[in-house]
């Protein structure tokens, strides 16, 4: 899958977390790099054989205090090339019906999990949620939202991903 192609599935996925929590998402970029650099492997204690498919640096919401202004933004890094791989995996577990599909799979769930690293979740209690199946945000996602929140989040988004581009 070519880079804009996996930029506009990241782009969408993201419009599709619910209100409750996109109205929360402040000061986040979202960047999309091929792979992980090596030293981010190290930095994150991943060893031969174990992939990263996405990374959250900054200071989570819920450590935000008066004193957070002026700084630059958050990040959450999503890794291309491991999430095309990943939804591969996902395609031969029948977890998606096409390899378009199993890309958003793969995308929303990292996507899910860097944002439970944003709220204050540790990589313990994301995991939990994730084994619990309480880590979802629907396949449809904007079904229920008003054509308010829904202008609103696309706004938000779109200032993300402008981030990304340099715009």
């Amino acid at each position: 899958m070519d880079p804009r192609a996996f930029e506009e599935i990241a782009r969408q996925e993201l419009a599709h977390v619910p209100p409750r929590f996109a109205r929360r998402i402040e000061n986040v970029a979202i960047l999309i790099e091929d792979t992980p650099a090596a030293e981010v492997l190290r930095e994150e204690g991943l060893g031969a054989g174990e992939v990263l498919l996405g990374l959250y640096r900054g200071v989570p919401a819920a450590e935000r205090g008066s004193f957070y202004s002026g700084v630059l933004p958050d990040t959450i890094t999503l890794y291309r090339e491991p999430l095309l791989e990943e939804a591969a995996a996902l395609l031969a577990e029948r977890r998606a019906g096409d390899f378009a599909s199993a890309v958003r799979l793969a995308v929303r769930e990292t996507i899910w999990h860097e944002l439970g690293h944003h709220f204050g979740l540790s990589e313990a209690a994301v995991e939990a949620r994730e084994v619990a199946g309480t880590n979802r945000f629907g396949e449809g996602g904007g079904a229920t939202r008003s054509r308010r929140d829904r202008a609103g989040l696309r706004a938000r988004v779109k200032r993300l991903f402008s981030v990304i581009m340099g715009a």
